[in-house]
């Protein structure tokens, strides 16, 4: 507020001590277009006000009120003043409406997102979610931790194709589905054929009324980690494989057999089944989808995310995402141009530290 101020202190005293035939009062619009610019529209009129009574002050010293010249120059300042507070009480209504639609959608992402606990089970769990539309909290990728009937958890990751705000309703109709069967399905392979059956019946609703209806599927990966006992279990439906840090290690956990994404065919049938793998006390889980690791650089080069992880330090899941995370913006060295999420989850508790190399594991048939 001091910069408006000091424009029409500063511009008066020079006008008042400039020659009759110099004339500065109208530089004194910039101090309202400069109030409106950071200031409600109030506060800009009395900028307004203070910038007009300048002009009469000047007008006083330089000939009186009545010439023709002055008459000009306090007319035009006081429409400008006016029109200048018009678009600033415009820009303020349009400012509250943006506030409310932002804060309905925000509740709204939340309420669908519904982020994990820190702690679930035996679990510890962190989560990043890069969604490619400015002022989203998500987009096209989904993921959902949930506790199961038996002592477990269960947990999915997706990828709805296309990215942004257009697939949220695609995501919604996965996460509902999950998080209804996740209590409800006895086996792993009833809460992938439930996630296929929710997904399908969405497509065929909307197949009359979407043009490109058939290309329309979501990528998953679909996890039952026990309570007790390392061995756990993942459906995999055309989704990245996840990482599994053991210490330093870092093993690629490729599915020999996966599952069409959902929404491609019918629920999986006895030629699909679970891969088991362990996940030990200590051991990390990273899933993550493919705005991570199609992710480009300026150069054009993928991000590896698997070579940074195993050269990043053991630490805690919170951690380990910022690490992967400064590492991908620094990367691609801009906004992510796809959806992204990455989840951690940690089998507590951890103490490990050998030399970092990557394998690649083929869980057995």
């Amino acid at each position: 507020m001091a910069i408006p101020l000091v424009l029409i202190v500063v511009i008066t005293a020079v006008d008042i001590h400039s020659p009759t035939d110099v004339h500065l009062g109208p530089f004194l619009v910039i101090a309202p277009a400069l109030a409106a610019s950071f200031a409600g529209p109030w506060l800009t009129a009395l900028i307004g006000a203070l910038t007009v009574a300048a002009q009469v002050f000047i007008a006083i010293f330089h000939g009186g009120l009545t010439t023709t010249n002055h008459l000009a120059q306090i007319s035009a300042l006081t429409v400008l003043s006016t029109l200048v507070v018009f678009f600033s009480l415009v820009r303020a209504r349009r400012d509250r409406e943006l506030i409310r639609v932002r804060s309905v959608a925000d509740a709204a992402q939340r309420v669908l997102l519904r982020p994990p606990p820190r702690r679930i089970g035996p679990l510890r769990v962190a989560w990043l979610y890069l969604a490619a539309e400015d002022e989203t909290r998500i987009g096209g990728d989904l993921f959902a931790v949930a506790r199961a009937s038996q002592a477990g958890t269960r947990v999915v990751i997706g990828d709805v194709r296309g990215k942004g705000l257009a697939s949220i309703g695609e995501a919604s109709v996965v996460l509902g589905a999950f998080r209804e069967g996740a209590h409800r399905c006895a086996t792993l392979l009833e809460l992938a054929a439930a996630l296929e059956g929710s997904v399908n019946r969405s497509l065929a609703e909307t197949a009359e009324t979407d043009e490109d209806a058939g290309e329309h599927f979501t990528t998953a990966l679909v996890l039952d980690i026990p309570d007790q006992g390392p061995e756990a279990q993942m459906v995999n439906c055309g989704h990245p494989p996840p990482l599994l840090v053991h210490g330093r290690d870092v093993t690629v956990l490729h599915s020999p057999s996966p599952a069409p994404p959902l929404g491609v065919c019918e629920p999986p049938g006895p030629g699909h089944r679970t891969e088991p793998f362990s996940l030990e006390t200590g051991d990390t889980l990273l899933l993550y989808t493919d705005g991570v690791v199609e992710a480009r650089s300026p150069a054009g080069a993928f991000y590896p995310l698997a070579e940074r992880v195993a050269a990043f330090p053991p630490s805690s899941p919170e951690t380990l995402l910022r690490h992967i995370h400064r590492d991908l913006l620094t990367h691609i060295g801009r906004h992510p141009a796809d959806d992204a999420v990455l989840l951690v989850i940690e089998r507590i508790p951890a103490q490990h530290s050998h030399m970092p190399h990557i394998t690649t594991h083929h869980p057995r048939r």
